[in-house]
């Protein structure tokens, strides 16, 4: 494999990036197609041309940024914890979604009432590739968000 510079997103992550690209040169008044816009994407890449940067990132298995083991933190339910990813499965009817289970080092009080209060040890939830879930608390809030 000729020239790899940097870390290569997926396909579709590739085809957003010259679509940004052509709409930012378009903003500034230079006008440029499509297929010239990936073709400036494979450049930047390190590789010839657009065909064989498609067929690198096509070729390769999509990644799965969790990994079983890993030590994580973030916010669960708005509280703050630390624990290790002990599943992982990504979800196949929805690329890049992750069903992935958490056992917290310390429980987690879920409740934010000062009378009672409910723990949480081990939770599992569908997150994406940014580590949050698309569910929400009713202040707006994603109920896990992992930190990078």
């Amino acid at each position: 494999m000729s020239g790899l510079s940097m870390p290569l997103p997926a396909l579709h992550a590739l085809k957003d990036q010259a679509k940004r690209l052509r709409a930012s040169l378009e903003g500034e008044g230079a006008s440029i197609s499509h297929s010239k816009a990936l073709e400036l994407i494979a450049k930047q890449y390190g590789l010839r041309d657009w065909n064989t940067l498609a067929a690198i990132a096509g070729n390769r298995p999509p990644l799965n940024p969790y990994m079983l083991g890993s030590r994580v933190s973030g916010h669960y339910l708005g509280q703050a914890f630390s624990g290790e990813i002990i599943g992982v499965q990504a979800v196949s009817a929805q690329p890049g979604r992750y069903r992935i289970t958490l056992d917290f080092d310390e429980p987690v009080d879920v409740v934010t009432f000062d009378s009672f209060s409910a723990f949480r040890k081990r939770v599992s939830c569908t997150i994406g590739e940014d580590g949050c879930t698309v569910e929400k608390t009713s202040n707006g809030r994603p109920h896990l968000e992992l930190a990078w």
